[in-house]
């Protein structure tokens, strides 16, 4: 069998999501459909992980199996042409045929973006945070080294019943900020459901409040999703890139 990577860059705003579900729009599914298309032939095609409602990706990894060799450009053309404006494959390459995009990915990195200026141009894809002038770039990263390492992110998550654990290693989380926007960015082996955007709206309350990382550390052992801030817009994140 031959073994296609796919990396895709999608926008978000009128998707469920990545996967595919009965009686929604996805990103999976208009991928499958359009491939389907042009091959005559239904595929498996695997992502590296899923992205929440409106969430964007400026990275997605994918791939799929078909005894065919392909003509990787023109298949590329071709599958652009047909899906949505909202959806790009970026690039396309055959991969050795026990890659899998989920189980073999080593790191996924996302970046969540705020905006300090309410622009038209920007509100699909940042989040216009009221009260940025109250940031401290200094105290959120210093907020931020309190999650890296392996730990129970429970406290950021939904309960999930088909989870073994709520284990995550994280290998990175820092902010920066130029005159128009803040961006945060934070890498991990696994990202639990809404997990990202949970993990900001609580470093973002605590930086508001003028707590401290004794808050967060507490937040974090209490294993209780109540215990932390709430999940700030799916439109300011994006899946940044998926490392193997």
């Amino acid at each position: 069998m031959n073994n296609y990577k796919l990396t895709i860059q999608y926008e978000g705003t009128n998707y469920c999501g990545w996967q595919s579900q009965l009686n929604a729009k996805s990103i999976q599914s208009e991928i499958t459909a359009a491939i389907k298309t042009i091959l005559k032939n239904d595929v498996n095609l695997i992502g590296s992980g899923r992205t929440d409602t409106g969430v964007h990706a400026l990275g997605q990894v994918a791939n799929f199996k078909i005894e065919n060799k392909l003509d990787q450009e023109k298949f590329r053309y071709s599958l652009n042409c047909i899906l949505p404006d909202d959806i790009s494959i970026v690039n396309i390459d055959e991969i050795d045929e026990n890659f899998h995009s989920r189980f073999d990915a080593k790191l996924r990195t996302y970046l969540y973006i705020i905006s300090k200026i309410k622009s038209p141009f920007y509100k699909n894809y940042s989040y216009n945070y009221p009260f940025h002038t109250k940031l401290s770039i200094a105290v959120l990263n210093k907020l931020s080294k309190e999650l890296i390492g392996e730990k129970d992110f429970s406290s950021f998550s939904r309960k999930n019943p088909d989870l073994n654990n709520y284990n995550c290693t994280i290998k990175k989380a820092y902010w920066k900020e130029n005159r128009e926007f803040i961006y945060f960015v934070i890498s991990a082996n696994r990202f639990l459901h809404g997990m990202v955007r949970a993990i900001t709206g609580t470093l973002l309350e605590i930086n508001k409040s003028g707590g401290d990382c004794i808050e967060l550390s507490n937040i974090i052992s209490h294993k209780d999703r109540t215990k932390a801030g709430e999940s700030i817009p799916a439109k300011g994140l994006f899946l940044y890139k998926v490392e193997y």
